[in-house]
């Protein structure tokens, strides 16, 4: 467990044009996934994941950051998803269940969604909030993980229910791709890139 939380307070640039999402009611899962919401003496609780994001409620969630040297694997997420689909994130991202540990948790969202599993190392931990479309929010305190890999040995197949598109790509054009069309890419995994442009995460 790291210690230092660094606050990742979105200024307008990093904060895209609301994403379009679901215009109709959303459903809580059955049975409804709970996840872990934070209350304000930092203390966890069970929350529906959707009413977390409904209502905005401070919660649990991770991001892991897989590299080739300076290459990182990201992902274009289903168009379908209940939140920025279509978009341009990191590796993979999801929200621990109640009670699960963290690091398992990164392990087996990287099976779900891209088919493989490997070793992860946490490395920071960050808290931001931001509009992700179709009246939802993110209010996250999110542990981030790491991994590389060499990807002439690397395979992987990703889940077409969770992810649409993958490739690899430096923090350069990671750079340049966001300023030229920042609609393309999820608000959080803008404000990670803003906030650590050599991508050292």
């Amino acid at each position: 467990m790291l210690d230092e939380v660094l606050y990742l307070t979105p200024e307008e640039a990093d904060g895209p044009n609301p994403v379009s999402g679901f215009t109709e009611e959303l459903i809580p899962s059955d049975p409804p996934i709970m996840i872990p919401g934070i209350d304000e003496a930092g203390q966890f609780f069970p929350v529906e994941k959707i009413q977390a994001h409904r209502e905005g409620i401070h919660h649990l969630a991770l991001s892991v950051f897989v590299f080739d040297g300076p290459h990182l694997l990201i992902q274009r997420r289903a168009d379908h998803k209940y939140h920025c689909g279509g978009l341009w994130a990191n590796t993979c991202c999801t929200h621990p269940h109640m009670d699960e540990d963290i690091e398992v948790a990164a392990k087996r969202r990287l099976q779900e969604e891209l088919g493989f599993s490997l070793p992860v190392q946490e490395k920071l931990i960050v808290e931001y909030s931001a509009d992700v479309g179709g009246g939802l929010w993110e209010r996250e305190r999110v542990h981030m993980f790491r991994a590389q890999v060499d990807r002439t040995r690397f395979t992987f197949e990703p889940n077409p229910d969770e992810v649409s598109q993958t490739r690899w790509i430096t923090a350069e054009e990671l750079h340049s791709e966001i300023k030229e069309t920042p609609e393309l890419f999820t608000p959080w995994f803008r404000i990670y890139v803003n906030r650590f442009p050599a991508l050292d995460f």
